[in-house]
Order: C-alpha cells, then sequence, then structure tokens
C-alpha cells in the first residue's frame, strides 16, 4: 500500500520555485527523497516522516531528517504526545521546528520522567511559557539535564549573580547552554575571584551577558590571565582591568607575541604598547588585518600621524568601512566647499556618536552633500 499522499509542500520539495498549493496525486516521501528501491532502514523510516509532515505540518525536509534518526520508532503516533505537550505548553511552530532540529530523539523521550520535570521548575521560578519556549528551542539538550543535580541549581546560581528572573531570562535565550554546566565549580568561584581583585559587581553583570564563555573558564585559568595582567603593569583598580584579563583569555601566548610585533612593526614602543593595553586593551583583540587598514588608510589619507594613533588607539577600533571613511568623506567634501567655520580634528570625526555627528555635519548641509551618496553618509 502507497505512503500518504503529502499536499503543499511535495510542490517545495520538488522544485523550490513552483508555487502551487494543489495536491499532486502519486507522491510521497518516499518518490520525493528515497529512489525506487530505498534502503531498509529509510523504509522503515518513511511512515514517521509521512505522519509528521500529515498530522503536524513538518517540511517533508525536516521530516526525513527526524524520521531517518529516529528508525527504532515503530508506532508513528507514540512522537504526538511529545510534540503536543509542546504546543499545548505555548512553543510555536518555529519553536518545535528548532528543537526537532536540534534534538530529534526528544519526540521518543518520556514525557512524565524527561520533560515535564524540566517545564515545572521553569513555571515554578515564574518563567513564562514564552520564556521557556525561547529557552527550550535554542538549546533543547537542556531537557535531558538533571532537574535537582543541575537545571534548578543554575538557575539559582544566576538569579544570584543578575539578580532577576528577567536578567536570567534574557542570558538564557542566548546562551542556555548555562543550563548544562556545574556553574559551582566554574562561574560562582571565578566571580567571588574577580570580586576579590577589586572588580565591581554591575561590571561583572555586564560581561556576563557580552562574554558569557569567560566566566565557564576554569579557576585556574582565569587566576593566570590575572597574573599576566598583573606582570604586565596592569592596574587592578582600572576600569580596564576586567577587559584587559578577558581579552587576555581570548590569545593564545603566541599571538600575542605576534600582536606585540605588528606594533612594533608601526612604530610602537615598548612603553606606547603596555600604555595601549593599560588604556585600551580590547585593541588587542582587533585582527592584525584590520589593524593595518586602518592605520595604512589614516596615514595616506589624512594628515594624522602614528603619534595620533598611538595617543588615540581607539580608533583602531573603529569600522573603517561604515565610520572613519564615509565621515572623513563628509568633512573633507563640506571643507572644500568652506562651509565649515572652523577645522574638524580628527579626534571629533571618529569619537562622536552617530547621531550628534549627522545633526552636526549632515542634516544642515544635504545641499553641499549632495554629490555624496547617501548610503555612503548613512542618513
Amino acid at each position: 500500500m502507497a505512503p500518504p499522499i503529502i499536499r503543499s509542500l511535495i510542490a517545495f520539495s520538488l522544485n523550490k520555485s513552483c508555487r502551487s498549493q494543489k495536491p499532486i496525486s502519486g507522491y510521497s516521501i518516499s518518490s520525493i527523497f528515497f529512489s525506487s528501491s530505498p534502503t531498509q532502514e529509510s523504509r522503515a523510516s518513511l511512515p514517521l516522516a509521512d505522519h509528521l509532515v500529515e498530522k503536524h505540518s513538518f517540511s517533508p525536509e525536516l521530516a526525513v531528517k527526524t524520521a531517518s534518526s529516529l528508525t527504532y520508532v515503530k508506532d508513528p503516533r507514540k512522537c504526538d504526545t511529545i510534540i503536543s505537550f509542546l504546543k499545548e505548553s505555548g512553543f510555536s511552530k518555529s519553536h518545535i521546528e528548532a528543537v526537532v532540529k536540534r534534538k530529534p530523539n526528544l519526540l521518543y523521550s518520556s514525557l512524565e520522567k524527561t520533560i515535564k520535570p524540566k517545564f515545572k521548575i521553569f513555571q515554578d521560578l515564574g518563567f513564562s511559557t514564552h520564556d521557556v519556549a525561547d529557552i527550550v528551542a535554542s538549546d533543547p539538550w537542556i531537557l535531558t539535564r538533571s532537574v535537582d543535580d543541575r537545571i534548578a541549581p543554575s538557575i539559582s546560581d544566576l538569579k544570584t549573580v543578575l539578580g532577576s528572573n528577567d536578567d536570567v531570562v534574557k542570558l538564557l535565550k542566548t546562551s542556555a547552554w548555562f543550563l548544562k554546566s556545574d556553574l559551582q565549580k566554574t562561574m560562582m568561584p571565578n566571580i567571588e575571584f574577580l570580586r576579590n581583585c577589586g572588580i565591581c559587581s554591575s561590571q561583572i553583570v555586564s560581561y556576563v551577558f557580552s562574554f558569557p564563555r569567560f566566566f565557564l573558564l576554569k579557576p585556574e585559568s582565569i587566576k593566570q590571565f590575572v597574573e599576566r595582567a598583573d606582570a604586565l603593569g596592569f592596574d587592578r583598580k582600572s576600569n580596564m582591568f576586567l577587559a584587559a584579563i578577558r581579552m587576555l583569555s581570548s590569545m593564545s601566548e603566541e599571538n600575542w607575541e605576534l600582536k606585540l610585533k605588528l606594533f612594533r612593526k608601526l612604530g610602537f614602543s615598548e612603553d606606547d604598547i603596555m600604555s595601549t593595553f593599560r588604556r585600551t586593551p580590547q585593541v588587542f583583540a582587533v585582527s592584525e588585518r584590520k589593524i593595518k587598514q586602518v592605520t595604512d588608510f589614516l596615514l595616506n589619507r589624512t594628515n594624522v600621524g602614528i603619534s595620533f594613533i598611538i595617543s588615540h588607539p581607539m580608533v583602531l577600533i573603529c569600522s573603517l568601512e561604515r565610520r572613519l571613511k564615509p565621515r572623513l568623506l563628509v568633512i573633507e567634501t563640506l571643507e572644500s566647499k568652506n562651509s565649515l567655520r572652523r577645522k574638524v580634528s580628527m579626534t571629533t570625526i571618529y569619537k562622536m556618536p552617530d547621531k550628534k555627528f549627522r545633526e552636526k555635519y549632515v542634516v544642515p548641509y544635504l545641499k553641499e552633500l549632495e554629490e555624496v551618496s547617501m548610503s555612503i553618509v548613512g542618513t
């Protein structure tokens, strides 16, 4: 007996340019994705693939991929329980597809033993259904973790650090893998150590959102990076101390040496390099290619010298195409037309916020700038 007919989605699978939504008689998952003689394994997965398309509106591609991971499922209806529960729990079609794509065998998990206990802990902690859907869809592997040994303790630790459920949800929507880690062995001792180094809690929280994986490094590694920063003469009272530690954690010692050689080649003295690191450690995370491009552009296009870059290393972080080039084009155009009362410094050009730059140097001079592409100006 032929497998069920796949309706509107068959046309998409056969030819993405085809827009017909009418049923096509005689086609099924087997005739689209397999040869006339499918293997025993693929033949076994066909009923489930058809079932997922017909009953749950899966795309044929996702249905086949899912079925190929669940060849041991004899009765396709056994997957209905999990899918129905997810729908009832506020999961959208895109949420469900994300979960199944990343972790297809969840469809054959125990609803009572594996799935529901995780949802209950989220609900007990006050998470909304939409929050839970976003978190689980971003990393469905968390549903395989122990509630008592991993999920509940991790959420509790995160709330201790961040202070509220809202911030915990905000973090987990992008970094749900926190719930798969033993935070008592990494994050919590790391944060305690950093606080003992004099780093304030508000800065730590900010970095948890910006660089979450940094806090999951081994505590001994964090201590080594602090020791390196100390050896480089970094002041622990500086607001840049945490930035320096985080930057050192992102570079191997070999890459650090290569970056030092680059700055020396550009004309930085040893004191200049250390001064730059202490004032703007994030510059050392900028790629060698970008540093060279920005430096070459400034030295060849403007009347600034290497001393300006040494004094203003933040300029190396700026986007060449989205900030430096278009802004210089605007200022050069206005200066050539004698539209400005005074000369604009390079410091003003690269530092001024986008909105203020447009208000001061673009909007009042639209007529003078008519030759400048609006896409370059950024208005």
